[in-house]
């Protein structure tokens, strides 16, 4: 999964893009201090598998991973690839979802771009930037099918369908707003526009402003809701504090600001929400680790999520739900307690399921 982490320029993008990663990747107190995309990668935390590691006496554990990007930052005009805007627009191509960080702090040594903290009005900025980049693709595309149109009919619903999207987002509209057909959709992926992607919206605000908000991260918050999105408020400065803590002492820390979950924690229960993935379990001498995959995949897709051998071969999986296997003990117990399926082609993964895959090629 890889996630962009966009914003305008010191929104603190990349203040929280180094707590996320660790990175250490340049950031300061003037506008484009970032330049060029920062990626990372990072592990996601998954308790079971230090349990399953444990139980099996596992040499290694391998989590899930997430790959964060660090977008140049974006302003009036980047959406036709003005100033840096082309690297902000690639950037945004390869990401998955958008982790759209909004200032809602006040700080007199951190300029803004546009002179004054204005939370609706820089989500505005981001969002039409990324229409007009669309609006282009779309007009690309309508020339295309226009020209073949003219030898084949059935492009006609396709034009009506370029019409009808280049009219929502001419007024304002981002395409994952629009209720779209079948067809519509289709053609929305196969063009990536980018204002498809989803997006979690982090609203970046000072330390004091943590628990309970601030005037901009309300106003951000309201502008939100009318598109029903992922949103949480975070201190990228106080982020990047607690990343340089020993593990041990961050929940500690975090109870003392009155927060439950890290950025981190937050970013990858919305990350997974928005775009319907989970993870199943795989547990041995060798290897304890998690898989992710979009829910309602099959056993035998499941299977090749490991190797394409495995999913050709498929003949069935031995599955335990990893609550059950703790409860009992070990693998043989479970096993013992009727609690290991025998699943077949048409059984769809649950999250959780610790499976072991036959399979013959």
């Amino acid at each position: 999964m890889k996630l962009g982490i966009l914003g305008m320029p010191n929104a603190g993008k990349t203040a929280l893009f180094n707590s996320l990663t660790r990175s250490g990747a340049k950031s300061g107190v003037f506008p484009f201090s970032t330049t060029e995309t920062n990626v990372g990668i990072v592990s996601v935390p998954d308790p079971r598998l230090n349990e399953l590691a444990a139980m099996y006496k596992s040499e290694k554990i391998t989590n899930a991973t997430i790959e964060f990007m660090d977008i140049a930052a974006l302003v009036k005009g980047s959406g036709k690839g003005e100033g840096l805007g082309n690297k902000f627009l690639a950037g945004i191509r390869e990401a998955d979802a958008l982790v759209h960080v909004v200032r809602c702090f006040e700080d007199e040594n951190v300029l803004h771009v546009d002179g004054t903290v204005d939370a609706a009005r820089d989500m505005d900025t981001i969002d039409f930037e990324l229409i007009f980049a669309d609006l282009e693709q779309l007009e690309r595309r309508k020339s295309r099918t226009q020209k073949n149109a003219k030898a084949d009919k059935n492009l006609a619903g396709e034009l009506e369908a370029l019409d009808r999207l280049t009219g929502e987002l001419e007024s304002g509209i981002p395409a994952r707003l629009i209720d779209l057909s079948d067809a519509e959709a289709q053609l929305v992926k196969e063009l990536s526009l980018l204002t498809y992607k989803p997006v979690i919206y982090a609203l970046n605000v000072d330390e004091d402003s943590l628990s309970g908000g601030n005037s901009h991260s309300k106003a951000a918050l309201e502008r939100i809701a009318k598109e029903n999105a992922e949103a949480f408020l975070v201190s990228a400065k106080l982020e990047e504090e607690i990343a340089l803590l020993p593990e041990e002492e961050r929940a500690a820390f975090l109870a003392e600001m009155g927060v439950a979950e890290s950025g981190l924690d937050r970013i990858i229960t919305a990350s997974y929400r928005l775009l319907g993935l989970m993870s199943f379990l795989t547990a041995g001498p060798k290897e304890s680790r998690a898989w992710t995959i979009p829910l309602n995949t099959k056993a035998p897709a499941a299977a090749g999520k490991i190797h394409s051998d495995l999913e050709r071969g498929f003949i069935r999986a031995e599955i335990v739900n990893y609550g059950d296997l703790m409860e009992r003990g070990s693998y043989a117990a479970a096993k013992e307690a009727g609690l290991v399926r025998l699943e077949g082609k048409e059984y769809v993964v649950r999250d959780g399921d610790v499976i072991l895959f036959r399979f013959n090629v």
